[in-house]
């Protein structure tokens, strides 16, 4: 394993500035956030589908002890520190950071994209952090593609072996 932390990968405190600097050049930041515990076709298409959106797409994940409020103690699957650098190597990701907080409303407070993208499970009136940000899109749900369908699929194939 290599040593080198990718340059997509960044604190909070370093991508608002970066981010401060792109946006003085007119550059559009988009911002999109979740587990991403298990990364799957839905992601990718989801990260695809943002980074259309604008010119910098932004991917900020939940904090291995964030997941497992919001998820269960047997979650996370995959480790923060390995979600970081997977997602870092998407050709459709900018920048990747990480919060800890339940929500992303600190995070967003923070750096101010342009445009947040959620998933089309969320209503609009649902979003934290709509009132940040000049534009909200919903990315339509990818059917067969979740990772608690592939947590289950995964149990169902291997779990019960004696």
């Amino acid at each position: 394993m290599l040593n080198k932390r990718p340059p997509k990968i960044q604190s909070r405190a370093s991508l608002r500035g970066i981010l401060a600097s792109l946006k003085k050049k007119n550059k559009k930041i988009v911002f999109t956030n979740g587990c991403f515990d298990l990364l799957h076709l839905g992601h990718v298409e989801l990260f695809r589908y943002s980074k259309l959106l604008g010119d910098i797409l932004v991917v900020a994940i939940n904090s291995d002890s964030s997941l497992k409020k919001l998820k269960g103690p047997k979650r996370p699957l995959v480790g923060q520190a390995d979600r970081l650098e997977l997602i870092s190597e998407l050709e459709s990701v900018d920048f990747v950071t990480v919060f800890s907080e339940d929500t992303p409303f600190e995070i967003l407070s923070e750096l101010r994209p342009n445009i947040l993208v959620k998933g089309g499970d969320y209503k609009i009136s649902e979003i934290v952090g709509r009132h940040l940000v000049d534009k909200v899109a919903r990315f339509p749900v990818v059917k067969g593609r979740s990772t608690t369908e592939l947590i289950k699929k995964i149990v169902q194939r291997y779990g019960s072996k004696k």
